[in-house]
């Protein structure tokens, strides 16, 4: 079967709480500074904003569902977003609760995108769970979500989160709740992604392995035999935009390679959108043609010209795109 898919395309940032970026030293929150990204992103009209997800990373990260919580009151137009939330490090009957009430807050218009993890095992050990187990788990964790998002008095008997009756009040705002994005290459997460889950965003690819996966996907959709009216598809692309493409390269590389405590060049040279306006256009239009609808645009580089790169692809990149 072939997954029926959006015809649009739509725009998100990645980050909320900026830390300056590449940086080694101590980092406060600031909230001031949040909101007044929020506020440029809504008015150059970008369709949402997202955030990651990690217990210890490699470098300062906030709480995402906290963080969405408050950032959802700062605007009532865009979408909101998780990109990914580990699910697996958490019991799934709390967080129903919590992404129920943060689809009101949000008025609706949330995307719930989890996956595994793994590559912090100290993470999964500070949280007390075996790394191996995070695929089952991940797994279970969706079941039980939709169970308690859909209403009534639900019981689970499941390996890792056995409950008896329960109901779950209020349900989210959104009908049998937010929908629900898997991230992840392997084939396990592929399978999961067109079996249990309403889209795939996508991390650290190129659009032919987008391609690729996305056959995958609508292989394990048809196997499950489901009848998807809508699928959603998403991936969080590294952004530079500069006057040449080694500029562009340089100063994605330093970033990265601080934020994944590695030498990250080739990985930009093969998964980033690197250069002048025209360059990052036709990367974009490679992923729309594999299937992406959804960009999660992470732009990169120094933290002083992140509002100015924000703006140049509002206004230099998305007209090339026929968006206005």
């Amino acid at each position: 079967m072939t997954l029926p898919l959006e015809n649009i395309m739509k725009f998100g940032v990645q980050t909320i709480y900026r830390r300056t970026e590449p940086a080694v030293g101590p980092w406060t929150p600031d909230t001031e500074d949040a909101r007044r990204l929020i506020r440029l992103v809504d008015n150059l009209g970008y369709d949402s904003m997202w955030v990651g997800d990690h217990v210890a990373f490699t470098i300062p990260i906030l709480e995402s569902i906290t963080q969405l919580s408050w950032a959802c009151g700062q605007s009532e137009r865009l979408t909101f977003g998780t990109g990914i939330y580990l699910l697996p490090l958490r019991h799934p009957t709390p967080v129903a609760k919590a992404i129920s009430t943060l689809d009101h807050l949000c008025g609706g218009k949330l995307i719930f995108g989890v996956g595994v993890g793994g590559e912090f095992p100290n993470e999964f050990e500070a949280c007390g769970i075996p790394v191996n187990e995070r695929g089952a788990r991940l797994n279970e964790g969706i079941a039980v979500l939709r169970k308690l998002w859909h209403g009534g008095k639900v019981s689970n008997d499941g390996k890792f989160y056995p409950f008896p009756d329960i109901e779950l009040l209020p349900t989210p705002l959104q009908k049998g709740g937010p929908p629900i994005w898997c991230g992840g290459r392997s084939e396990g997460a592929l399978a999961r992604a067109g079996k249990l889950c309403d889209g795939y965003i996508s991390y650290v690819v190129t659009p032919e392995m987008f391609s690729d996966s996305m056959e995958k996907i609508s292989a394990a959709a048809e196997a499950a035999g489901r009848d998807v009216e809508a699928y959603g598809t998403g991936h969080l692309l590294f952004l530079r935009i500069d006057d040449s493409y080694e500029k562009a390269l340089d100063a994605a590389t330093e970033a990265l390679s601080v934020r994944y405590a590695m030498d990250f060049r080739r990985p930009a040279q093969k998964y980033c959108a690197l250069g002048p306006p025209a360059d990052i256009a036709a990367k974009i239009e490679a992923f729309k043609a594999a299937g992406v609808r959804h960009f999660v645009l992470d732009f990169v580089g120094p933290y002083e010209q992140r509002d100015q790169q924000i703006t140049r692809f509002a206004k230099e990149v998305r007209p090339l795109l026929g968006v206005a």
